[in-house]
């Protein structure tokens, strides 16, 4: 096999594996609005979280547990309707952590879980 060609199908494994780690390492998100919860398990990771409105705003509340250890964490990343960003973490397995943010000027968040 000629350099050139073997730099290049190696080149290309690189990026079809690291794509596929990415893709394994983070839980579907869709925007949701109020009400509506999810409980999403991912590998090495667990959370639960539920969307309440109070006028116009939405508060999203939960856990989010590190289940491997592999020395990363845990990681639940809100991205509000209204543009707003809240990330929360929880690190060291076993390690389990509440949240609760409130966002103004929405009545929708976009959460989703991964290892960071």
């Amino acid at each position: 096999m000629s350099a050139v060609r073997k730099t290049l199908t190696s080149a290309v494994s690189a990026a079809i594996l690291a794509g596929g780690l990415t893709l394994g390492a983070a839980g579907s998100a869709s925007a949701a609005t109020c009400p509506s919860s999810a409980s999403p398990v991912i590998d090495g990771a667990s959370a639960s979280w539920t969307l309440r409105c109070s006028g116009n705003n939405v508060t999203v509340s939960g856990w989010l547990q590190d289940t491997r250890a592999d020395g990363k964490c845990a990681l639940v990343r809100i991205n509000a309707g209204n543009g707003d960003y809240q990330p929360k973490s929880a690190c060291s397995s076993g390690t389990r952590e509440q949240f609760s943010f409130t966002f103004h000027g929405t009545k929708k968040a976009q959460v989703r879980l991964a290892i960071a």
